[in-house]
């Protein structure tokens, strides 16, 4: 297993987040795809844990606290939306933030014990952390925008 440690990380989460504000900025208007666009995006820091010799398994803590944190931000963020525009989203967001590390968490403590039980290495690197709960962080959201724009048809004004 190749290193792990911050600079491999660093330059990882940097090269990631290039592309992906890349790509969302290309995205952003439409509704629709953006839910989708950004699932696929989360399989993006997926490449570095491979070329760096981890398993997917091996992060499966950190992508669970990552789906569950943002997943539950974005409704929180969307619900204060509605009620208060620009404002609610970020205090929806910052409140919405705090509850769901906690909820999360709960997870992630969950799956971890899951993970050393069946004998599947996971010991938190900075690599196999940031990866994994930026994988998790863009599944949760993305599946949210995806239920409420492109199947539950609501539109930004609606939320």
């Amino acid at each position: 297993m190749r290193s792990q440690g911050f600079f491999p990380a660093f330059t990882s989460v940097l090269a990631i987040s290039i592309v992906i504000i890349g790509i969302i900025v290309f995205t952003i208007y439409h509704t629709r795809l953006i839910g989708p666009v950004i699932i696929l995006l989360g399989f993006i820091p997926w490449i570095p844990l491979k070329i760096y010799g981890r398993s997917i398994k091996s992060v499966g803590a950190d992508i669970v606290f990552g789906a569950i944190d943002t997943g539950i931000l974005g409704i929180a963020a969307l619900v204060g939306a509605s009620f208060a525009g620009v404002l609610g989203a970020i205090v929806g967001g910052a409140v919405g933030d705090a509850i769901t590390d906690g909820f999360a968490g709960l997870a992630e403590g969950k799956v971890a014990e899951h993970l050393r039980k069946y004998g599947i290495e996971e010991a938190r690197t900075p690599l196999s952390a940031s990866m994994g709960k930026m994988s998790g962080c863009l599944l949760g959201v993305g599946i949210v925008l995806t239920l409420v724009w492109s199947i539950l048809g609501l539109s930004i004004g609606t939320v």
